[in-house]
């Protein structure tokens, strides 16, 4: 993860980088931050104690990550006034003699140095008496004008938490955190404990862990997206604290958000990196703003749940989400709020340009890498995947609204919640407890069923099209070709993947092949693609294969404006814990690549299709990712109809069959 990006120690220009920051405070990716200034706010022989909860798990234990960003702390020369408090733990090794994977160990590192304070008996980092024990400790031990705390792991968004400790595979739910600092603090809204409340951990840049901390921090600063390994930069924040102990926890998170992306852009990572600062005074009118959102919503869907799960799932799959969500990396099931609330403000007039008002007003700062300008700063739960597992966890968050808790009960139950009706009543209710029946719903929203091999139609030119009815795409958030290779003499059907390239008119119902005999390929070979996102400028795909004998996945950019993939790096999936990866790696010469597609026999009965690793090679110094020529052969094309909670149904199958560069459409 972290080791796999080799950091040494930052270079002293980003730490004067960042401190440039704060006197000219412009944002390094976002045109309307640019030339916002934060006030100093306090004084500069004020008090501060950063305590950093460090759970290592295997990014410390594989990759020696907690060390180096140890190491990196080192570098930044605190005054007396500035002082940092940290607890390890949640490792079965860790890749330096001073801590231990049997013990919790807390540390102090001042301007003294960095000293031992205490060994406490080993517990599980992932358990919230863990965390409220070392909240605790600080409080009795350090007395400070300004408190920070600093998360530090992986992190799953709003449903999975933070913090997963190796060992034990436990990990942080809102509920914890919320319940941990308010049972040591208490909570209040005019005079937060904490100045900043921020998570060097993926995915947690969410509107649930903002309103959870609302009275606990005066701000948060998290990454809405998959953090890659490089991380914060903690020579360069914590040295801008150290120089500058006046400012407040906007300017810190400005500080944190800069640095960390210029330490993305030192390491290549920085294209689909974000990172935001929420001002948590801001919460309660953003929480009406969202709760009058998913009130419009469930209300609508109440009256058309066909019509309108259809349409708002359109917007969800074309709005910025984070984590991949496909089918072959998992799924994070976290969308942009901003972002989907600007696409859905014909469908939701009432309340959705309100939210975005209300959530421009809470993010006072953000950076984002170039394939990530449509984020707004603050995601939240949407069931792309329709996992009820994942659903359950989220409805046990009590930072998360009822009305979106319905809306989305509704759309994975097949009936509304009792609660739901005092909502809609106008009651003003905000809390209410949710029961997920086991099993499948007795009769989904959106059944595709009734699509599976339908009919398909050539017009004149060899075009292949499918005409759906009002009803019929009332029950789609999109839909998508699949290309699979017919091989007779192999005995097998090798699936090539899915993409959006076909012609739309959701108008109309018409949906038509534009299918030219070409395919992605990386350095001429076949890959199996699935599409991540689609955007005004760009689509996002992810690509199954193995890295040096590692499975993972490649992630690569085709931007319209030169019409060019580009290869951003390879991570694994999303783990069976929810939690995203933080081992985002860059290709190099040299690298061996095993594509892996999905096939099944052409013969017999067999209908499972499996994994198939196909080809195998090493990469040159700059490898080519381009459509090409997917040569003479058989080829099987089918029109992919998928619902909101991603069920699919195939259309008839279309056959092209490929010779001396011609293309001869049937149908099967």
């Amino acid at each position: 993860m972290r080791a796999m990006i080799r950091r040494s120690i930052k270079p002293f220009f980003i730490l004067m980088f960042t401190l440039a920051t704060i006197l000219w405070a412009g944002c390094l990716d976002n045109e309307q931050c640019a030339n916002k200034v934060f006030a100093q706010k306090y004084n500069s022989a004020d008090n501060w104690v950063v305590y950093w909860y460090i759970c290592g798990t295997d990014l410390e234990s594989q990759y020696g990550a907690a060390t180096e960003d140890i190491q990196e702390m080192l570098e930044a020369k605190l005054p007396p006034n500035v002082q940092v408090v940290i607890q390890t733990g949640g490792c079965s090794q860790w890749q330096n003699n001073a801590m231990s994977n049997q013990a919790i160990g807390r540390y102090i590192y001042n301007s003294d140095g960095l000293h031992e304070l205490e060994i406490a008996p080993d517990s599980d980092m992932g358990d919230k008496n863990t965390l409220k024990n070392f909240l605790q400790f600080g409080k009795d031990n350090f007395s400070a004008d300004h408190r920070v705390f600093v998360f530090w792991n992986h992190g799953g968004g709003s449903a999975a938490g933070v913090c997963i400790d190796e060992r034990t595979g436990n990990s942080l739910s809102l509920n914890d955190i919320q319940e941990s600092f308010a049972g040591v603090y208490g909570a209040s809204p005019d005079n937060p404990p904490f100045e900043l409340i921020g998570f060097d951990a993926c995915l947690m840049g969410t509107y649930d862990t903002a309103n959870m901390l609302h009275g606990i921090s005066r701000y948060m600063t998290a990454s809405e997206e998959i953090e890659p390994g490089n991380g914060w930069n903690y020579t360069g924040w914590l040295g801008a604290l150290a120089q500058n102990p006046a400012m407040g926890g906007d300017v810190l998170g400005q500080v944190i958000c800069d640095s960390y992306m210029a330490g993305c852009r030192e390491y290549g990572t920085e294209e689909a990196a974000t990172m935001s600062v929420i001002d948590l005074n801001q919460i309660p009118a953003l929480k009406s703003a969202y709760e009058s959102f998913g009130i419009e919503a469930l209300q609508q869907a109440k009256n058309n749940p066909q019509g309108f799960f259809s349409a708002f799932g359109r917007e969800a799959q074309q709005a910025e989400n984070y984590g991949g969500n496909t089918r072959d990396q998992g799924y994070s099931n976290m969308v942009d709020i901003g972002d989907l609330a600007a696409k859905s403000k014909r469908l939701l007039p009432r309340t959705a340009q309100q939210l975005v008002s209300c959530i421009n007003n809470a993010v006072v700062y953000k950076v984002q890498g170039k394939y990530r300008q449509n984020g707004n700063g603050l995601s939240s739960y949407y069931p792309y995947d329709g996992d009820k597992d994942v659903f359950i966890k989220y409805i046990e968050q009590d930072s998360a609204p009822i009305a979106q808790k319905c809306l989305y009960y509704y759309l994975l139950c097949g009936e509304l919640p009792e609660v739901a009706e005092t909502i809609l009543a106008g009651s003003g209710q905000t809390g209410g407890t949710i029961s997920v029946p086991q099993g499948q719903p007795t009769q989904k929203i959106c059944d595709v069923s009734a699509l599976e091999d339908l009919p398909v139609n050539i017009d004149k030119d060899g075009t292949s099209f499918v005409t759906l009815s009002n009803e019929q795409m009332d029950l789609l958030s999109s839909v998508h070709c699949q290309l699979v290779y017919i091989g007779e003499e192999e005995d097998i059907v090798l699936y090539l993947g899915s993409d959006s390239n076909i012609i739309a008119d959701w108008d109309k119902g018409v949906f038509k092949d534009n299918f030219d005999g070409n395919w992605p390929m990386l350095e001429g070979h076949p890959v199996y693609v699935e599409i991540t996102a689609e955007e005004d400028g760009y689509n996002l795909y992810s690509i199954p294969i193995k890295l040096n004998g590692v499975e993972c996945n490649l992630q690569v950019a085709y931007t319209f404006s030169d019409e060019k993939y580009h290869i951003l790096g390879a991570r694994k999936g999303i783990d069976d814990n929810g939690m995203g990866d933080r081992n985002f790696i860059k290709l190099k010469e040299g690298d061996k690549i095993t594509t892996i597609h999905y096939g099944m026999p052409l013969s017999g009965n067999e209908k499972d299709v499996t994994p198939v690793e196909v080809d195998t090679f090493t990469i040159g110094a700059n490898p080519v990712f381009e459509d090409e020529f997917v040569g003479d052969g058989t080829y099987g094309y089918f029109f992919e109809f998928v619902s909101p909670t991603v069920d699919s149904a195939l259309s008839q199958m279309v056959q092209f069959k490929i010779k001396d560069g011609g293309i001869v459409t049937t149908l099967e």
